[in-house]
This record gives C-alpha cells, structure tokens and sequence, in this order.
C-alpha cells in the first residue's frame, strides 16, 4: 500500500509585482514521521495575509524572505493526529505556523490550542488571532482612542482595519474607514458600520455615510 503523501506548495520564483499561478509550485513529500516530544498534525485552515507577499521578496524587511524552493509562510489551524508530548493529544486543535502544506511535523515550542466549544476555530485566524490582536493592541494599547475623537482607518475593509474601526466605535469614537472602490466602501460602511467609508481613488465622491437604521 503506498503511504499517504504531505502535499505543499513552494516558493519556485519571486513575482514582480502581483503574484501568478508560475511563482509557485505544487509538491508531494512523504508523510514525516512523529518526532520525540513532538506532533504530527493535520492542516485544516490556512491564512492567506498581506505580509506574506513581502515575504516573496528577496529584500530586507522585519522577517527573513521565503527561500526559492522552500514552503510558502503561512500560520494555520491543524488537528493533532499523533502526540508523543504530555500536553498534547490526538484530536487537539491548535494554531501552528505550517506553511503551506497539508500535513506538518511539530517539534518546536508549545503551540497554542483552540476550544471549538468557545467559539469557531477559524476565528484562531481571525478575530481571535493575529488580526485581531494586532487591532487590539494598535488601537487600544497605542492609540488609546477617546470619546468622541475620530480614529482613521487605512484598509479598513481588511482583516485589522474592519476590526479597528468597530473597536474605536465601542469606544465611543467616531470611525473612518478607508478602501478602494464602491464595493468595498459599501462594505465598510452598511455591514461594519463605520461612520463614513472613503474611496481614495474617486476624488469627486464625498465619503459615504452608513445608512442610519
């Protein structure tokens, strides 16, 4: 019986400018063995983030780039299918930086673990994860926003800046986002209800004001 294969996608070359299908490639590897101490673990979501096509790049940046021929960065929510770690059992859900790949060895540091019963996993990758800490901490840690001040919001329909903008509404500040085109724009404004959504790139419209309800 042939043995189940870890199917991963790599960096085959670096893109200039926005990335295509032939910047990277598929690959199949043998299943790795459980390590001593360590986890085996199943892929089950992927996070696809801004930062990782800086990560492409061949430049210096606050992270090390992606080597040609190594597996694409990328932080996921796996299940734990072995364990040879105390803490740890088969069945755990946890948040892993894999990569791109549907099968990992985990041998490093304690991983952080998921509760289904506490909210949905994927939110690990989400509002309960590395966006929504890092809207967390920029607004509430940093920017300490007040009653009745304006807080602006870049990318505000993305994964930080949507949250951002709804933060500093509950803190009682006026919210205003930022996005590129009348899709996104209506999104910020009608569904994450900021007070005003503006489009950069049409200088003859005046922000839109969310509908009041």
């Amino acid at each position: 019986m042939a043995q189940p294969a870890v199917r991963q996608i790599v960096l085959a070359s670096r893109p200039k400018g926005p990335p295509t299908a032939e910047n990277f490639r598929l690959e199949e590897v043998p299943m790795p063995a459980l390590p001593p101490g360590g986890l085996l673990l199943r892929v089950l979501y992927l996070s696809l983030d801004p930062y990782m096509r800086g990560r492409m790049d061949d430049a210096k940046s606050y992270a090390k780039p992606v080597g040609i021929g190594d597996v694409m960065e990328g932080e996921s929510v796996c299940e734990v299918t072995a364990s040879d770690r105390q803490s740890y059992a088969a069945g755990d859900i946890v948040l892993a930086r894999t990569g791109w790949r549907t099968h990992a060895a985990w041998d490093g540091a304690a991983l952080r673990k998921l509760d289904p019963k506490q909210a949905p996993i994927t939110t690990g990758l989400g509002v309960l994860g590395m966006p929504g800490f890092t809207a967390y901490g920029g607004l509430y840690v940093i920017g300490k926003p007040k009653p009745g001040e304006t807080v602006v919001v870049a990318a505000a329909s993305g994964p930080v800046g949507s949250l951002v903008g709804q933060l500093a509404k509950m803190a009682g500040a006026r919210a205003v986002g930022i996005a590129g085109g009348p899709e996104k724009c209506r999104y910020v404004a009608d569904e994450l209800r900021f007070d005003a959504a503006i489009d950069p790139g049409d200088e003859r419209a005046l922000p839109r004001r969310r509908r009041l309800r």
